[in-house]
């Protein structure tokens, strides 16, 4: 006799494992959600909310963990731990819609994001006047700087006919979209003019419009490049400041009906709790957007790798990507030749491929949806190697 301890990670693979064994139908629903454990992460919540919240979770066999001052209220606010399965989530949910002290909101917000982490049907994304298909396996980025100070490949494609000589190979190599940036973000790099950022993207944007058929990004803070590059016919907006550098962002992706990338950024690298800082900044950013006409459907988050982070806090992102599908986007992860890769392996930045390939592989199987990649070759090979594992069905 071989006994063995199976990893069940949502719904569907507890559905799978019950059906293996004979399970009636009925059976499979009924305990399907009894075989998926989560914990869940509540932050700020009252005294009073966390009381009711621990008993109705001990009543069905659940537990939340608080920190000790709940239980005689010498603390204003508490951070929550909930562990329960799905199936018990769903019976305290049901009992705090019934309670006061805005415990409905809270009971449906965490429906919210019980649902959100469920493997999600693969979808398309609109882009304009092109097309991209999320969920089906992990889509490409290429990287097209038209800068001459990119941390990486700086100067290298800043003439339009290497830049567009490299975007079409980057597309014969299987990139599914290309991401043109006019201005270097990494660190200690000059800022430029907006006239200046203009003159070296409009001009690939028209070049690329006419010669590449998959959907084309601008990596850009500012909301004039933005508009232009959409006028010229940009299909995607890359913002690593999520629209927090330029107030008109927003209104101007939600003007031409566009998709926007949110990235995590921020100016240090102090935190309270980093996942919890990370997800909050970019639901505010989200909600932003969203205020401001943006279809929520073509929002992309991006967890900021390399932004706002040290070398441990960069690790430890990586090591919790999957928590980002809380939000229930779709995730970019761009690690590509960057620091952690460096100070990890210390290689210089054209020796970083097999680093960067680790980085590529593991945020896949963190669920992430689209990777931005100098080395497209490579990265594409690694990508479908890893949804091969990682998604169980892609048959190339």
């Amino acid at each position: 006799m071989v006994n063995r301890c199976i990893e069940i990670n949502n719904i569907n693979e507890a559905r799978k494992e019950l059906t293996a064994i004979g399970c009636d139908v009925w059976g499979v629903g009924h305990m399907a959600p009894k075989a998926v454990f989560r914990v869940l992460k509540l932050k700020d919540i009252t005294p009073t909310q966390a009381n009711i919240i621990k008993q109705e979770m001990l009543s069905c066999g659940g537990e939340a963990a608080v920190t000790r001052g709940v239980v005689n209220y010498s603390v204003e606010k508490t951070d929550m731990l909930m562990l329960a399965t799905e199936a018990q989530y769903k019976i305290v949910c049901g009992k705090l819609k019934i309670q006061p002290f805005k415990l409905k909101e809270l009971a449906e917000a965490i429906e919210r994001t019980i649902r959100n982490i469920q493997p999600q049907e693969a979808r398309t994304l609109e882009c304009r006047d092109k097309a991209l298909k999320l969920g089906e396996r992990t889509l490409v980025m290429g990287i097209l700087n038209v800068t001459p100070d990119s941390f990486s490949d700086g100067g290298k494609f800043n003439i339009l006919d290497n830049a567009a000589k490299h975007a079409l190979q980057m597309v014969k190599e299987g990139a599914d979209i290309i991401d043109v940036g006019g201005e270097s973000t990494r660190p200690g790099h000059t800022p430029v003019s907006e006239e200046e950022e203009l003159e070296r993207v409009i001009p690939v944007i028209e070049r690329l419009i006419k010669e590449i058929d998959v959907p084309i990004s601008v990596d850009t803070t500012k909301a004039a490049v933005a508009k232009q590059a959409l006028k010229a016919g940009t299909h995607i907006i890359n913002d690593v400041w999520a629209g927090q550098a330029d107030v008109d962002m927003f209104k101007t992706v939600a003007e031409y009906n566009a998709p926007v990338i949110l990235m995590h950024n921020q100016q240090s690298t102090n935190y309270n709790d980093l996942m919890s800082d990370i997800l909050i900044f970019l639901q505010r950013v989200v909600n932003q957007a969203l205020e401001a006409g943006v279809i929520r459907e073509k929002i992309i988050l991006d967890p900021g790798i390399g932004f706002g982070k040290t070398y441990q806090q960069n690790l430890e992102v990586m090591h919790r990507l999957e928590e980002l599908k809380s939000l229930g986007l779709p995730v970019l992860l761009g690690t590509s030749r960057k620091s952690l890769i460096a100070k990890t392996l210390d290689l210089p930045a054209d020796q970083r491929v097999e680093g960067t390939a680790a980085t590529v592989a593991y945020g896949i199987a963190k669920g992430v949806d689209i990777v931005r990649v100098h080395d497209v070759k490579e990265m594409v090979r690694v990508c479908r190697m890893t949804d091969a594992m990682a998604r169980g069905h892609y048959n190339g």
